[in-house]
């Protein structure tokens, strides 16, 4: 590529001012940029070949800094070294239509003095650290930036989680009013959403503790305690999403035992109309048997005698089953 041609995945390069602006660049400015010109922010989807190009040859990443900005599956993990610092993140898919437990992931590099991150699929998160940057009330340096960047990554979380939460609560009151008609799969929908969230939720929970312990010289306290702040809500979040897990696994049980109940209470009932009708059947059935002999065929009124018996029959079985507390 041209060095002069900014690469055509390029999302934006941004010169921050040090006091909540940032200023946009053109290629040839990012290429005479100096660390004494202020924090320089450059965010790429990292699946475009020149961005690959660049990355590998003209960024002056290592080998281990690339690879984990352009792989294409990553766990949430930070590593540093030598002051720099290698960020991967998942934030919720908050785009219409799309499923939350979907995650998608964000890449970050940093040294201190210069940010490059690369992602495949665009982040709400992000375009609010650009929004604020474009009102003059965002991030002053590389550490502002990291914090605040992470601290909406993890703040876009609550709503979801919240929706669980609301869903669950709604669905455990239709299963103890015993409206269960979809109830079952839509537990087993949920359920689904918990595991695969919290999938990601758990490792980025162990990444961001191990950030908050990194000695990055160019982190200072005040970023690490908001780090830390930022760590205890992701937290909160792993714990929220465990709890709903467990309140849809207990809906499940409740549900279960409901049907189940259901089940037994009408093959109970089955059994008691089997066993009043049983000695009827065998009754009836040895009265139409065409043998001589039979009392009553020549009785005009031997077939009401009949029908009484059987009403006497069925009357008496049902008052021995309700002695017995069977019904």
């Amino acid at each position: 590529m041209n060095t002069l041609t900014s690469p055509t995945g390029l999302i934006h390069s941004l010169l921050l001012d040090g006091t909540g602006g940032a200023r946009a660049l053109t290629w040839q400015e990012v290429t005479d940029w100096s660390a004494e010109q202020g924090c320089l922010w450059l965010h790429f989807n990292f699946e475009d070949e020149e961005v690959q190009h660049w990355l590998s040859r003209e960024s002056r990443l290592n080998d281990i800094a690339y690879n984990g900005l352009t792989a294409l599956e990553t766990r949430p993990r930070a590593v540093s070294r030598g002051g720099n610092l290698l960020l991967a993140l998942r934030g919720i898919n908050l785009t219409p239509g799309a499923q939350p437990e979907d995650m998608i992931s964000i890449r970050i590099w940093t040294d201190g003095s210069r940010v490059i991150s690369t992602r495949r699929r665009s982040l709400l998160s992000t375009e609010d650290v650009v929004d604020r940057l474009e009102d003059g009330s965002g991030p002053l340096n590389a550490a502002t930036l990291l914090v605040e960047w992470i601290d909406r990554v993890i703040g876009r979380m609550n709503e979801t989680v919240d929706e669980l939460e609301d869903d669950v609560s709604e669905l455990e009151n239709k299963v103890l009013s015993g409206q269960i008609e979809g109830v079952r799969l839509e537990l087993a929908q949920k359920r689904k959403q918990c595991i695969s969230i919290r999938r990601w939720l758990a490792p980025q929970r162990e990444a961001l503790s191990r950030l908050y312990n990194e000695q990055l010289p160019w982190l200072d306290e005040l970023n690490r305690l908001r780090i830390r702040e930022v760590a205890d809500r992701q937290i909160r979040h792993v714990e929220d999403i465990d709890e709903v897990r467990e309140r849809a696994a207990m809906a499940q049980e409740e549900l279960l035992g409901r049907v189940s109940e259901q089940m037994n209470q009408r093959s109970y009932l089955f059994t008691v109309v089997a066993t009043i009708f049983l000695p009827l059947g065998f009754f009836t059935g040895l009265m139409g048997i065409n043998v001589g002999g039979m009392p009553g065929v020549e009785d005009g009124m031997g077939f009401w005698i009949v029908v009484v018996l059987c009403i006497g029959l069925m009357l008496t079985l049902g008052a021995l089953f309700r002695w017995k507390k069977w019904l």
